[in-house]
């Protein structure tokens, strides 16, 4: 009965992990191979780096409450536009632009956080009316929504872009396959292996509580075993895409962050007890502020990565970005009533989804059917967080 209660403990807490290696091996067998070439493997990094830099900011907006931001993708496409027509119409230098579109999410961030923070209006609405607000100026920045090419500012595009050429060089080079993403991938692996040891020698060195060592040690080897698998299939291909590195910064510092820092604990405070948190003493009013403004920076970047990816700014880019990164984060962990969620575990549900994503793009799906898979995926992990809040109860009794 004991071990029995251990394996529900096991998939209880890697369900989204479990999830994710079933659909990989469903859609491999289905795709007959096809879903881990090496140039799919690679789109699942390109075509999915906005969803994990704006699933990072929203996991922050998350853990205040189960409040969520319904105006990044608005401002993915307004920041995106700015950009575009500074660089092109207006030939100003691409990193002042980078500055400036930086600068401008921020502002916009820092707007909506003042009404939710200061002023108390439910960031529900707040960020609807942000989603109408900056979905119109980006198409009165674009003239009417005009495509703006972005195609000769071939500094900004191979920074922030996913294309044909957005790859680090290899420096060592080798017969088909790429050294560098290889030597990469290893020191990658050692430290994440020496980062890990050490959080757990300095968590029992203050006595703090760890997890056991047999399903530390294996986690470990799965995660340094998926990392090396994912290098490799990238070696094959054009080695590292540049927009990898950047979205391995945003998770590890936000990681970082939410793990290791005073400030990432107020953020599952807030979201656990607000008015415990208030009497403690903390500023939940700055918490909110901090959450939002920060989507807006983490919108802009996204924003630069997506005219990048498609050489242009249009106006219809960023629509349905909120729903990728809201449903990344429910579909990873994070509970609908705020305090709970980490940054890992929303990487992995957005993983989740772009892998179901590519999948049904490889074994043709139909589009529509599309939109009906990942809803039933985000209802069902909504519901398994709630049924296990009330102890595997199905129906509430209040």
């Amino acid at each position: 009965m004991n071990s029995q209660n251990k394996v529900l403990d096991f998939v209880r807490k890697y369900t989204m992990v479990i999830a994710l290696v079933l659909v990989v091996i469903f859609f491999t067998i289905r795709s007959d191979g096809a879903l881990l070439y090496p140039s799919n493997v690679n789109n699942i990094v390109a075509q999915n780096a906005y969803v994990f830099v704006l699933a990072t900011g929203m996991l922050l907006c998350i853990l205040t409450g189960g409040n969520i931001d319904l105006s990044v993708g608005s401002i993915v496409c307004f920041v995106g536009a700015v950009g575009a027509v500074l660089m092109v119409n207006s030939g100003m230098n691409p990193v002042l632009a980078v500055i400036i579109m930086f600068i401008a999410g921020t502002l916009i961030g820092a707007w909506q956080a003042f009404w939710i923070a200061y002023v108390r209006i439910p960031p529900f609405i707040v960020t609807l009316s942000g989603m109408l607000i900056f979905r119109g100026l980006s198409n009165v920045v674009l003239k009417n929504g005009e495509t703006v090419s972005i195609a000769n500012c071939k500094g900004f595009v191979k920074l922030f872009g996913g294309g044909a050429d957005c790859y680090v060089p290899d420096v060592f080079h080798g017969n088909g396959i790429n050294i560098t993403c290889l030597v990469a991938t290893a020191l990658a692996i050692a430290i994440f292996v020496l980062l890990t040891v050490k959080t757990r020698m300095t968590r029992l060195k203050k006595q703090y509580e760890v997890e056991k060592l047999g399903p530390w040690i294996t986690k470990m080897v799965i995660i340094s075993v998926a990392i090396a698998a994912i290098g490799f299939r990238l070696a094959q291909n054009k080695g590292i895409p540049n927009v990898l590195l950047i979205v391995a910064v945003v998770i590890i510092f936000y990681s970082y962050i939410t793990s290791n820092t005073v400030t990432g604990r107020y953020f599952y405070a807030v979201g656990g007890n607000e008015k415990a948190t208030k009497l403690s003493g903390i500023n939940t009013n700055k918490v909110y502020f901090l959450a939002y403004a920060n989507m807006g920076l983490l919108s802009a970047l996204a924003g630069m990565i997506t005219i990048a990816r498609f050489t242009s700014a249009q106006g219809g880019y960023g629509e349905s970005y909120e729903m990728d990164a809201i449903a990344s984060c429910f579909i990873g962990g994070a509970s609908a009533y705020g305090g709970i969620g980490t940054v890992p575990g929303v990487i992995i549900g957005a993983l989740l989804m772009g892998v179901i994503n590519l999948g049904m793009n490889t074994t043709g799906v139909d589009q529509n059917m599309k939109q009906v898979v990942k809803g039933l995926v985000l209802l069902a992990a909504v519901i398994f967080d709630v049924v296990s809040k009330r102890g595997g109860k199905l129906i509430s009794k209040e």
